[in-house]
């Protein structure tokens, strides 16, 4: 029986945006910026604000297509251990948003954590979370922190810091034919 949320019926979006922010964002904590960088942060308002409504939506959808191969990935990678990706991945995740209170309200963490769970089990975030209706400006930045923070997962993991971004890249590369 096939869901509402199957990722086959999402829109992709702009994954190659998504990922750039979220590239840009790892080499900036890589290189030693733990604290928001203003003006890191004033380049990504700009870019998002030059996308019109249209490429934000994009912007997006491209996130939530992040997240959903992240998860792929990291629960191929959890069940080759014979392991839950949702039990070990999930758990981790969300404590690490609950150290971030500057940056992700409170209440904004379910939300993120139902959007692992649900890609976590082979569902479209952003299907998911469309059932709840459009987002929120309360859930942008928890959703790019989401991502991020899935991207460093993955590069822990591996024990390469570029990892997740390369992964991404590779799959970009392969759906168009390069």
């Amino acid at each position: 029986m096939s869901s509402s949320c199957d990722p086959k019926n999402a829109p992709a979006g702009d994954v190659g945006a998504a990922l750039m922010v979220i590239d840009s964002q790892l080499r900036g904590i890589h290189d030693g910026k733990t604290e928001s960088d203003p003006e890191q942060r004033k380049l990504t308002d700009q870019f998002t604000a030059s996308l019109g409504p249209k490429g934000v939506d994009d912007l997006l959808d491209g996130t939530c297509t992040l997240i959903f191969m992240f998860m792929k990935w990291l629960r191929e990678a959890h069940e080759a251990q014979g392991k839950d990706v949702i039990e070990y991945v999930v758990p981790s995740v969300v404590a690490t948003m609950r150290m971030m209170p500057r940056s992700i309200r409170p209440e904004a963490i379910p939300t993120m954590a139902g959007l692992l769970v649900a890609a976590g089990t082979g569902l479209s975030p952003r299907l998911w979370r469309q059932q709840y209706g459009y987002w929120t400006a309360e859930e942008m930045t928890p959703l790019e922190a989401t991502a991020l923070l899935l991207a460093e997962h993955i590069n822990r993991v591996t024990d390469d810091r570029d990892f997740a971004t390369r992964l991404i890249a590779e799959a970009l590369s392969q759906a168009t034919g390069d």
